[in-house]
């Protein structure tokens, strides 16, 4: 990246300095707690007036510290997490859900509007990472159901191209069996959306969930699935790779 233009840096502090606003995007609350609020972290190094904006999938509870924490050193912060995928990001049509002040939002858009074609804000602080939670959800239960939906048709004797082009215009369709269909046919299995990051929200989600007293029956299906991708070595492979263990199941290949 220095190559071509970029400054580099050797913490987030460094990276940081003299940006009128920093764009963060991580794995887990984990790193999101060290780059924010490590001892070389962003949060420490803040300077009046910054715009820290987090595109991390984390539960509000964490996107709420940091906006309190981030208040008391004179900065902002907006929990604005993301959803499009390695496609979408590529071509600067993210989906970005933004939690905050307005008037931090305002001055932030220019800067979001250029990965994304659709920057709402959704409310204020950790809003936006309950909106992204609620989409992980989605995906999840979708990408699960899409993949036992398809095994099935197959197994009792239907073309899976059949049933994508039927399907995919009527009611049973959703963005993810749309989507989950031609990956298999594929075997398009790389890392794009990991089981691992799924398995990582969906965990996050059940958690809340509890902690609201909300019951998450399909949710929960979702996540054993997705962990036990996990546990079949599957975490760094996109979320259609889940089909292999239901093919092994079934017997069949999805072909």
């Amino acid at each position: 990246m220095a190559a071509i233009g970029a400054i580099p840096a050797t913490s987030p502090e460094e990276a940081a300095r003299g940006a009128e606003v920093v764009l963060t995007c991580l794995p887990t609350p984990e790193a999101v707690e060290e780059v924010y609020l490590g001892a070389a972290g962003l949060i420490p190094a803040a300077q009046p007036g910054q715009i820290l904006v987090d595109h991390s999938t984390v539960g509000p509870a964490t996107s709420r510290k940091l906006h309190q924490a981030a208040a008391q050193r004179g900065a902002h912060f907006l929990d604005a997490p993301i959803s499009g995928g390695v496609p979408r990001a590529e071509d600067g049509t993210l989906t970005i859900m933004v939690g905050g002040d307005e008037e931090v939002f305002r001055r932030a858009k220019p800067v979001l509007d250029a990965m994304g074609s659709k920057v709402v804000l959704v409310g204020g602080p950790g809003i936006g990472s309950v909106v992204k939670l609620t989409n992980q959800l989605l995906v999840g239960i979708h990408t699960v159901a899409a993949l036992e939906a398809l095994v099935f048709g197959v197994k009792a004797g239907a073309d899976p191209r059949v049933l994508l082009d039927v399907i995919g215009s009527s009611f049973g369709a959703s963005a993810m069996f749309n989507r989950t269909v031609p990956m298999v046919l594929e075997r398009a299995f790389g890392s794009a959306t990991d089981v691992g990051i799924l398995s990582k929200d969906l965990g996050l989600i059940t958690r809340l969930a509890k902690e609201l007293s909300c019951r998450l029956l399909m949710g929960a299906v979702a996540e054993q699935v997705f962990d036990e991708g996990v546990g079949l070595g599957l975490a760094r492979n996109d979320m259609v790779s889940l089909v292999e263990p239901l093919e092994r199941i079934a017997g069949i290949r999805v072909q």
